[in-house]
């Protein structure tokens, strides 16, 4: 019942942190790019266009959109994805209906500053949904389909794909400067989203050398779950032989394996490598 309770918890925790992180996405949106009339990469920059050209709502025009790119993600990524999907378009469509009626007044005039902080904010936003099992639709569909099969960013794969959205404003619009603010949104973005995804996953291989080994493998092993190698030493100094654990282990558990190793031998020597990615269960899988 205890673990019962707690996948739930956690089921809950990641939707809400996925609609924490769509709002985040939202509201640089509604507060920078569309009041400085900035087009942006993916479904959303295709629905500014249309809201610039003929004022039809953003909210609209992503939901109609993205109706049809789910569908094509549920049959590639499963229902899982679906459900989180459908979840991460409803709610966001939600937040682009909502806004726009609270934010009346563009919060900054400079449009360059806009495109910086608008892109910074979106791919911050994104990124947290990301790593929670969420998505916004449109072409992080797209990005989490390739990604699926391929060892390639999805950062990358919206960034190739929002050149071409954001290229077509030109013939829209004919104003250049609003295409090199969509580039520059594009790049901000996609070096953000990258940013915290990638430190999100970030592990780190311990390497410990103590007395109480034991105690400190059994320890990690039932209150972390993490797996422990033990190698076989000679240390140079002693004239002895030994044994040293390793362990690969995510950036959440560092603190607590630290914590677990200083309480039980403060004289333990350690080790700490980050790495920039781990294979295997657990971890990783391997895409190519």
């Amino acid at each position: 019942m205890a673990i019962s309770n707690k996948k739930i918890f956690n089921q809950i925790k990641s939707y809400l942190l996925i609609a924490f992180g769509l709002l985040i996405n939202a509201f640089a949106w509604a507060a920078f790019l569309i009041p400085a009339k900035i087009v942006g990469g993916g479904v959303t920059g295709a629905a500014a266009i249309f809201f610039y050209l003929s004022d039809f709502p953003v909210w609209i025009s992503f939901l109609a959109i993205n109706s049809v790119l789910v569908v094509l993600g549920m049959r590639i990524l499963g229902l899982k994805f679906a459900i989180s999907s459908i979840f991460g378009i409803g709610v966001i469509s939600l937040f682009f209906m909502i806004l726009p009626t609270l934010i009346t007044e563009p919060l900054i005039t400079d449009r360059f500053m806009s495109a910086l902080i608008g892109g910074a904010l979106a791919g911050v936003g994104i990124g947290i949904a990301f790593v929670n099992g969420g998505n916004s639709g449109g072409t992080d569909i797209i990005a989490l389909i390739i990604t699926k099969y391929r060892n390639i960013t999805p950062g990358r794969i919206i960034l190739y794909l929002d050149v071409l959205i954001i290229a077509s404003s030109y013939f829209i619009n004919r104003e250049i400067e609003t295409v090199v603010f969509g580039y520059v949104v594009m790049a901000v973005f996609a070096y953000t989203l990258d940013l915290v995804i990638e430190g999100a996953k970030q592990s780190y291989q311990f390497i410990i050398v103590s007395k109480n080994k034991d105690e400190i493998a059994e320890r990690i092993g039932n209150e972390i779950g993490r797996g422990i190698t033990f190698l076989k030493a000679y240390g140079w100094y002693s004239k002895q032989e030994s044994e040293v654990m390793m362990i690969m282990a995510h950036k959440h558990d560092k603190q607590k394996i630290l914590q677990i190793i200083f309480e039980c031998d403060k004289h333990a020597f350690i080790s700490i490598a980050k790495v920039a990615t781990v294979f295997g269960q657990n971890f990783d899988s391997i895409r190519y």
